[in-house]
């Protein structure tokens, strides 16, 4: 046995050439850490606009692509925002460059004659199915907010995601008259150091978390 040859449940696996080189690996995920300490380094409109175009291309059911990006950069803005978050994030919100509420949009169906011109009448059927049309929203948004970390780490940008927030009160305020819906906020900018005080914790093996059948 090798020593490229991990043991898997008593299984010898051969470890497998990835298709990226492993500093892209290790840039997107092996040593990129969920970030709470920032420079001030500015992050700009055009560098989130290049993640959103590189990500957008991530698969959805249907194309529905419903992910929504609230960028919140004024300090009056910043300010709501904060007021919202639970009290353990609220300065991680008002010290970060930038922060992104990933929100869903469930009136995605709008866009389907653009996004899937094959299944255009849906559009039509779905208006009445509120309910399926939030969790549709929802499901694939969150998909997409994941390949939205990934890409701020493609584009040497550094994410403390956050789920501690009064999601309702970010929908009445921030988000009144869009429809859309809060999934969680993103800090976005370039880390301070190591970026966090905590060390690298562990993932569960191949062998944990998979079964063949």
């Amino acid at each position: 046995m090798t020593t490229d040859t991990p043991v898997l449940d008593g299984l010898d696996f051969p470890t497998p050439d990835l298709a990226v080189t492993d500093d892209v690996a290790d840039l997107l995920f092996r040593e990129a850490r969920t970030v709470g300490a920032f420079t001030s380094d500015e992050v700009t409109d055009e560098q989130i606009a290049a993640v959103y175009d590189l990500v957008k291309w991530g698969p959805t059911a249907l194309n529905t692509t419903p992910l929504r990006l609230l960028v919140v950069r004024s300090p009056e803005a910043r300010a709501r925002l904060a007021a919202h978050m639970a009290e353990g994030n609220r300065e991680r919100v008002l010290a970060a460059p930038v922060s992104i509420v990933l929100a869903a949009d469930p009136g995605f169906h709008a866009h389907l004659p653009v996004l899937a011109p094959h299944m255009a009448a849906l559009a039509d059927a779905l208006e009445p199915q509120v309910e399926q049309r939030e969790q549709m929203a929802r499901t694939n948004a969150l998909l997409q907010a994941g390949y939205f970390i990934v890409g701020l780490r493609a584009a040497g940008l550094d994410a403390g995601p956050m789920g501690g927030m009064d999601a309702d009160a970010i929908d009445a305020d921030l988000l009144a008259g869009t429809g859309w819906r809060s999934l969680f906020v993103v800090n976005v900018g370039h880390r301070e150091g190591d970026g966090t005080h905590h060390p690298r914790a562990p993932r569960l093996t191949y062998a944990q978390t998979t079964r063949t059948v």
